[in-house]
């Protein structure tokens, strides 16, 4: 619980302590003179934004500090113990701590280590509960109901179990859509590589044939110039009647041959000569050979260069050079009997899938069941302690509905909160038919109801009592007091009839001290309660009677 709150330049308060004890502590005061300070600053405490106008004018800085006993509060010790935060000399107690600067800037501590303000609001929520004056409008929210529902059904266990299972099971549709996202790809893969192999199957060119089918198209696109070529070059060499190269030759070789008889130094000339002679010889019969065999075959060449073009556009298809085609056909042949056939493995998923599924339904079901337990006491409840806030005939009910197609993490429910304000009214929705006083009562009633089945060992309500007096004012402060007989409930009021219900009273005051406005705060004694609480009845006036009045009031409460 909350033991102590220091606030120093804050707003305009200059500097305040105060010391909280269990039960329900009650704060009044003048309109103005600031009651919600000493909350706003327990709010900067437990991780709300601060800005500058939070400071006084002209300080260079503001703090509050907020002392909490967590000796019975294990949720805020574990989390302390997690996040390596308790104070090990004194581990009953945590002080949250916030340091304001004029730029709007603060720094955080946790048992005088610095922390991020995130983890102040999370250790917050584990000590502090704040129900303020729009807690009403939050009740028209269909979720806000079901988290009132669920708070006083204590469901957060199994709420913690849906939402890992949830998780889980999104988690896993996410898997099946990607794999099977997959799978779709892996088959249109597999069926352009399998047309792809086809056709190069089909064309079936091996490597090297390309260049060939090249000197092929070269030769038989060429045959009339290789004849003429050839015929040209035989006639010289040796068919020419008149002069060929041959002829020649063997007359030289005549001659060298007289001139060996009269000189043998002409003797390497007489071989050199006869080797080309030789040579001459060869070359004619390759010659006349490689002449005979020039084909004529206007087909062969159309199916040359049929194959030809066949082989640049696949090439052109695959990016690659047209010699380059037997590589690729390979690579894509390996390629296709690499991939896998993956339905077994998308059948495994799709049962993990269906049976996380069924899991989280599970648990919808039974948390729809301990809603609707719930939800029929909490109703009954509601409807009992609003007809004593003088809505006499009112009835109470609480809606819940199950879906499972509308299955989320919070369940399959549907929760909405109905009223029948009126004697033979339907049931309708609040927003239709609760007026602002009827759904201030319904919200009170709610919190503190909820309330009472909260972990949470501090309560706080800022004027949750707006638009209600006189008997329905008296029970509300009984609600409240039976409230803070097993928390610690922190209440700003208007209402002397909620006051008198408090087991501490504590007042705030608003002065002028050297031109500054500065607010104080202080607990009453029991004498002085009497006079706070004529005052709440009477205002200035206050005499013998309604003194008695006030007297009377604190002796019935307690």
């Amino acid at each position: 619980m909350l033991t102590q709150l220091t606030i120093n330049q804050f707003a305009i308060v200059h500097q305040l302590t105060i010391e909280f004890q269990q039960g329900m502590s009650v704060i009044t005061g003048e309109t103005g003179a600031g009651k919600s300070i000493a909350l706003d600053a327990l709010g900067i405490c437990l991780g709300q934004r601060t800005d500058s106008t939070m400071l006084r004018l002209h300080d260079q800085r503001a703090e509050v500090c907020a002392e909490f006993n967590v000796s019975h509060n294990t949720a805020a010790k574990n989390w302390l113990n997690e996040q390596s935060l308790q104070d090990v000399d004194n581990a009953e107690h945590c002080i949250l701590r916030r340091v304001i600067s004029p730029d709007g800037r603060s720094k955080a501590f946790i048992n005088s280590t610095p922390v991020p303000a995130a983890l102040l609001k999370q250790l917050g929520n584990l000590l502090v509960q704040i129900n303020g004056q729009h807690c009403s409008q939050q009740l028209l929210k269909t979720d806000h109901q079901m988290y009132l529902l669920d708070q006083y059904c204590d469901n957060h266990d199994l709420l913690q179990k849906l939402q890992n299972q949830h998780a889980h099971w999104k988690n896993l549709q996410h898997q099946v859509q990607t794999f099977q996202q997959k799978c779709a790809e892996n088959a249109a893969k597999k069926q352009l590589l399998e047309y792809q192999v086809a056709e190069l199957d089909e064309f079936d060119l091996k490597a090297g044939e390309f260049e060939i089918l090249e000197q092929d198209h070269l030769r038989l696109s060429n045959t009339e110039t290789l004849t003429m070529l050839s015929q040209s070059a035989l006639q010289l060499l040796s068919e020419n009647e008149d002069v060929n190269i041959s002829t020649l030759l063997s007359r030289s070789h005549q001659h060298i041959n007289e001139l060996i008889d009269l000189d043998e130094r002409y003797q390497g000339v007489s071989t050199l000569l006869q080797e080309a002679l030789i040579q001459i010889d060869e070359a004619v019969s390759e010659l006349q050979h490689l002449s005979a065999s020039i084909e004529q075959e206007p087909g062969l060449l159309v199916e040359v260069e049929q194959r030809l073009s066949q082989a640049i556009h696949l090439a052109r298809k695959h990016n690659v050079n047209p010699e380059n085609l037997p590589t690729i056909h390979h690579q894509l042949k390996t390629e296709l009997a690499a991939l896998v056939d993956f339905s077994q493995s998308e059948e495994t998923l799709i049962q993990a899938e269906q049976l996380a599924h069924s899991n989280v339904l599970d648990t919808a079901q039974q948390l729809h069941e301990r809603r609707q337990a719930g939800a029929k006491h909490l109703a009954d409840e509601v409807t009992r302690s609003i007809q004593m806030l003088a809505m006499e005939k009112a009835i109470f009910v609480i809606d819940v509905n199950f879906q499972a197609e509308k299955l989320q993490k919070t369940g399959a429910d549907s929760v909405q909160f109905l009223l029948s304000a009126n004697l033979g009214q339907v049931p309708q929705a609040l927003n239709k038919v609760a007026s602002g006083g009827e759904l201030s009562r319904i919200a009170l009633t709610l919190q503190v109801l909820t309330s009472s089945r909260n972990a949470i060992p501090t309560l706080i309500f800022d004027e949750i009592d707006v638009g209600i007096s006189g008997a329905t004012a008296n029970v509300v402060g009984k609600l409240l007091r039976t409230l803070g007989d097993t928390a610690q409930v922190i209440c700003v009021t208007h209402l002397p009839q909620v006051a008198s219900c408090g087991h501490h009273h504590y007042i705030v005051e608003k002065r002028i001290i050297d031109d500054h406005i500065q607010t104080s705060m202080q607990k009453l004694s029991q004498q002085n309660r009497v006079q706070a609480l004529a005052k709440l009845l009477a205002g200035t006036e206050i005499t013998e009677s309604v003194l008695a009045n006030a007297q009377e009031m604190l002796a019935l409460a307690s």
